[in-house]
């Protein structure tokens, strides 16, 4: 990564200051440190014999797979010497051979290659080592201090007095045995999709591509960024705003908030609904998963400003620091090699947060915010930090310099040299005042962009845009764009060997050649009547062959091979709370006036306008886009975001809080009768899908649709039912399941949890007696990680059918017709006794 600017400037020697600066020199080498064959008639002063070895591995292997060989002798070298020639002979199983010639690595006698087999059978490879001759001189050795481009720096020599011959030696064959099936690997760790957290075990070092940091590096690559990424730029600067290596969020779940200013609408005598609108403040530095921030708070009745290191996924605070000057760098210092063309030393990576500013370089302990150097730059006052652990800055040594009177500095953070001048790599008369203000890193190339402005107008007719060699700050080409003046510097960005500008008043971006100067395109032009203008934000953003362009009416993507517009992303909204519309007589649209942010592969923007009113648009919300499609993946009620790393976003929030978007853990619940259910029986199994977030603890799981109305409700005091009254909260799925206890696994379905009260109910019959383990699953989703809760049931067995009991009649009983006569014949002698006496009262009468 340092063939685009590094090598040029390690070659370059000048001055710094007045007093020129001379680069260190090697001294003449008698002897380069590679062994030669032994000369004829030379007596060596000292003879040793050797040994060699030759291992490979794996045997047996599959065919097509490759073969690692590794071969050595002993005794080992000098740092300062290598053996040359070593020789490996591999006889196929179809008797023809292979012959492989390479150095060792110096020291310690080692060398190493692989090899693809490719036919069936019975290899065999033997290591010949033909013998090393060394005569005695001085042999440069090193120190093991960096220097760009190089694995080791200072040269250091030792005077051998005695000239050395090591003796020849060879191995026996060996067998390597190739069959058809293939011999398995590591199996691998694929991306995780449910919630993760640090540190990265060693044996997933496949999530790398997930694990990095914000910001990344500096704006520079180099060939090894355009190999892997090559339609992307790794910058974090405000015209490229791309972070690599990172996920982001998917959904608007929040995981975590807290309040860092007042905000919100202000009542009573401040009629009209006025409000404070100051943000809750965003982390500057996201590594390994802990944020750095700076706060402000009070000390004994002042203001003190207070840098802050905090878990993003929780916000938990690990440690503070007053007095310090807050981080804007990460360096990753990976190292050097333990002698030339080694590999580099894994237990040599080190981390440290850099700051680079009012003549200082300070560097950070990231774990504990101790500071692990200090170190003044004078004259120096800044630099650009262009890629890792190095940064460029333009010294003006006055006019009386003359030609000399700009210099390039190429210097280091890394390292732990106190004296500035050892942290110099290049030292060039540079023919600018300054480094191009508009940088394409992969191509060394730059531009400045001014103003055509008559003195008659006052106001810019057309550009001037010039275009420098960033290596040496040379002029390589100057054009005036008349009639097209720029809308804003901000709004142009250099990159795939263009630069381009947003025309002012018309709508269209123009792209000129950082080769030569000459158009290259003009854009699509963007809608009427709000786009046309060239209405929107003092920003722009570059990564994945497009660029974008943040509007009043919407977020325009354009090809950077040709300025067709890709896709135009609105926000609709009411109709009464914006004048802007996606088009002509269309649909209301917010406006958009800040830059977003860009990471795996999505865009994050937020909606505002250039003079904000007081209270702000109803409505405005923050985005998240798929940068392919231009279509909206989520959205909510928040204002701006700042740094994605981990899977996490921050907002910085009008209302005067900062919120965290991103997977937070669940919890699940499940229970079933405790009592003991004879066979037959149905039963009843309960349970609940709970957020654990820090933001909303035990509140209900919702879905990824529900999700921003369930976010608004909870932090946002917005109905349950969401604005119109017409929205419904729908809960997660959960999987139920039974084992049995000869571990018989029935699958009884899933169900979906009660979006406002998290809770979830299945009615089942267990088929036979026994006891049941009973396993609640919820499989987490972009929103929350998984987790799950088991109970169990006892069945026991049914209970038995009752005997119907018959009663035998007693002896001499009447029998049933009998019985019917004698109540029939007691019946008429009641009716006829109440005739009789009906009678004699009659008569009495």
């Amino acid at each position: 990564m340092m063939a685009s600017i590094a090598l040029i400037l390690l070659m370059a020697s000048g001055i710094l200051l007045i007093t020129p600066i001379q680069p260190v020199k090697a001294a003449t080498t008698i002897q380069e440190g590679g062994s030669v064959q032994l000369p004829a008639g030379v007596t060596p002063d000292l003879r040793l014999p050797t040994k060699a070895f030759l291992s490979f591995r794996p045997s047996p292997i599959g065919i097509g797979q490759t073969v690692i060989v590794n071969m050595w002798i002993t005794p080992p070298l000098h740092a300062s010497r290598y053996f040359s020639g070593y020789k490996v002979t591999i006889t196929k199983p179809d008797g023809t051979t292979d012959v492989k010639t390479m150095d060792s690595f110096r020291a310690d006698t080692t060398a190493w290659f692989e090899y693809q087999v490719e036919q069936l059978g019975t290899y065999k490879l033997k290591f010949d080592f033909l013998g090393g001759y060394y005569p005695a001189g001085l042999y440069a050795g090193y120190t093991g201090t960096r220097q760009p481009g190089e694995s080791l720096r200072d040269v250091v020599y030792t005077n051998f007095t005695q000239s050395c011959y090591y003796e020849p030696s060879s191995t026996d064959e060996q067998e390597l045995i190739v069959q058809q099936n293939t011999v398995a690997s590591w199996p691998g760790s694929p991306l995780p999709t449910d919630y993760w957290t640090r540190p990265i075990a060693f044996e997933n070092r496949e999530w790398w591509t997930i694990a990095g940091n914000n910001p990344w590096r500096g704006p520079g690559g180099g060939p090894v960024w355009d190999e892997l990424y090559p339609d992307t730029n790794p910058c974090w600067s405000s015209n490229y705003a791309f972070t690599p290596w990172v996920q982001g969020p998917n959904t608007s779940h929040i995981v975590w908030k807290r309040m860092g200013a007042l905000g919100g609408i202000i009542g009573g005598d401040v009629q009209g609904g006025f409000s404070l609108m100051t943000g809750g403040g965003n982390p500057s530095i996201v590594f390994d998963g802990m944020a750095y921030q700076t706060v402000t708070k009070p000390s004994n009745g002042l203001a003190q400003s207070v840098w802050q290191c905090y878990d993003i996924r929780n916000g938990k605070i690990i440690w503070e620091q007053t007095g310090v000057s807050a981080a804007s760098y990460i360096e990753y210092d990976t190292g050097y090699a333990e002698v030339p063309g080694a590999e580099s030393a894994i237990d040599k990576l080190s981390t440290s947060l850099v700051y680079i500013g009012n003549g200082i370089l300070t560097k950070y302990n990231a774990f504990t915010g101790a500071v692990t150097a200090n170190v003044s730059i004078s004259p120096l006052s800044t630099g650009t930090y262009y890629m890792n652990g190095f940064a460029l800055t333009v010294q003006d040594l006055g006019a009386p310099a003359g030609a000399n009177r700009y210099r390039l500095i190429n210097w280091t953070t890394m390292g732990t040299a106190t004296n500035f001048t050892q942290r110099i790599y290049g030292n060039t008369t540079y023919a600018s005042s300054s480094l191009p203000s508009l940088i394409d890193w992969n191509v060394g190339l730059g531009a400045t962009l001014g103003s055509v402005t008559p003195a008659a107008t006052q106001v810019a007719t057309g550009t001037i845009i010039t275009g420098y060699n960033l290596y040496t700050g040379a002029v390589i080409w100057n054009i005036t764009v008349d009639g097209a003046a720029q809308y804003s510097g901000a709004c142009a960005v250099a990159d795939h060997g263009k630069v381009t500008f947003l025309e002012r008043g018309n709508g269209y971006f123009l792209a000129y050649d950082l080769y030569s100067g000459k158009l290259a395109w003009k854009s699509e032009v963007m809608v009427y009547p709000w786009g046309a203008p060239s209405f929107g934000a003092y920003a722009i953003q570059s990564a994945y062959g497009m660029f974008f362009r943040d509007s009043y009416d919407g977020v325009y993507a354009f090809n950077w091979t040709n300025g067709k517009i890709v896709w135009r992303y609105t926000a609709p909204t009411n109709p009464y709370e914006t004048p802007y519309t996606d088009e002509a007589g269309g649909q209301t649209v917010s406006s958009f006036n800040a830059g977003g942010i860009i990471a795996d592969g999505k865009m994050y923007v937020q909606n505002t306008e250039h003079s904000a009113t007081s209270p702000v648009t109803r409505g405005w919300q923050l985005h998240c886009i798929n940068i392919t499609t231009g279509e909206g993946i989520w959205k909510i009620d928040a204002a701006g975001s700042s740094f994605v790393a981990d899977g996490y976003l921050s907002d910085s929030a009008y209302d005067g809080y900062q919120y965290v978007f991103g997977k937070g853990l669940s919890a699940t619940t499940i229970t079933a009768p405790d009592i003991v259910t004879p066979q037959g029986t149905g039963v009843v199994i309960r349970g609940t899908v709970l957020d654990q977030s820090p933001a909303q603890p035990n509140t209900p799981c919702v879905s990824k649709d529900s999700m921003t109305i369930q976010m608004e409700y909870l932090h946002k005091q917005m109905p349950i039912d969401g604005l119109y009254h017409n929205e419904t909260i729908s809960g997660v799925p959960v999987t139920l399941t039974a084992i049995d206890s000869n571990n018989k696994v029935y699958d009884l379905g899933s169900v979906t949890t009660d979006g406002y009260y998290g809770t979830f109910s299945m009615a089942w019959t267990p088929p036979a007696e026994g006891t049941y383990k009973i396993i609640a699953t919820f499989a987490g989703d972009d929103s929350y990680g998984s987790s799950g809760a088991a109970t169990a049931i006892v069945v026991s067995a049914a209970p038995a059918t009752p005997t119907p009991v018959v009663t035998a009649a007693p002896i001499n009983a009447a029998t049933p017709t009998d019985l019917m006569t004698y109540i029939v014949g007691v019946g008429i002698a009641i009716i006829i006794a109440i005739a009789i006496v009906g009678i004699l009262i009659l008569r009495k009468h």
